[in-house]
């Protein structure tokens, strides 16, 4: 869970544990001036947040041995991170060498992996039920998806987010690959009605009743 605000004394103590590694209480403290109360308010507070963890204690000094605080996983997107980026400019050059087949083989290979799973969560399901709970197996992937409705009735899945943007910027594999995906599963054609990067707000698919192989 990422938290709406971090505090600059907050983010302070996270640079301090990315640059430094593991730390105690009392060497935060030392380290940016503050008292041990104080760093320990902040501690509980990004602690609570899965930005700190706890890993382990050791002792600095006389006394008990201190609680040693590292990193936790949601801290990584408060950081510089050029991994998508970079993803896409590899797609980029894998397409510009003649080799696009390679990334459709890629996302044909992947959302194979993730079908049986997907599948399952539809079992018994039809109709719009069937709709909600695809849209819901969207957005454990960050698509943010949700079900709407067009104006002349139809079923609308809109997708909010692409979590995939720097590589759809390189190459449509992934959109080609998705859309294939959520047709076979959902058993009906969809009619894209909005896209990002055309520059529209979220992605919109308008579903068509007739069976996806007509």
């Amino acid at each position: 869970m990422i938290p709406t605000r971090i505090g600059r004394s907050q983010r302070r103590i996270l640079e301090h544990l990315k640059r430094s590694g593991p730390a105690t209480i009392p060497e935060v403290a030392a380290t940016m001036e503050l008292s041990v109360e104080t760093i320990r308010t902040h501690m509980r507070y990004l602690e609570a947040r899965d930005l700190v963890v706890r890993g382990g204690r050791r002792t600095s000094g006389p006394g008990r041995p201190e609680i040693v605080y590292e990193l936790g996983d949601s801290s990584e997107v408060l950081f510089p991170n050029r991994e998508g980026a970079l993803l896409g400019e590899l797609a980029e050059y894998i397409r510009s060498s003649g080799q696009a087949e390679l990334i459709n083989r890629f996302f044909d290979a992947r959302l194979e992996r993730r079908r049986d799973l997907v599948r399952r969560r539809l079992e018994g399901l039809d109709g719009e039920a069937r709709l909600l709970e695809l849209a819901r197996a969207l957005s454990d992937d960050g698509y943010m998806a949700e079900v709407q409705r067009t104006p002349d009735g139809r079923p609308l899945l809109r997708l909010c987010n692409c979590p995939l943007r720097n590589l759809v910027d390189a190459t449509a594999a992934p959109c080609r690959a998705e859309l294939a995906f959520v047709q076979e599963l959902l058993g009906r054609s969809l009619e894209r009605v909005s896209y990002i990067p055309d520059g529209d707000g979220s992605c919109c698919y308008a579903v068509v009743e007739e069976a996806a192989g007509a």
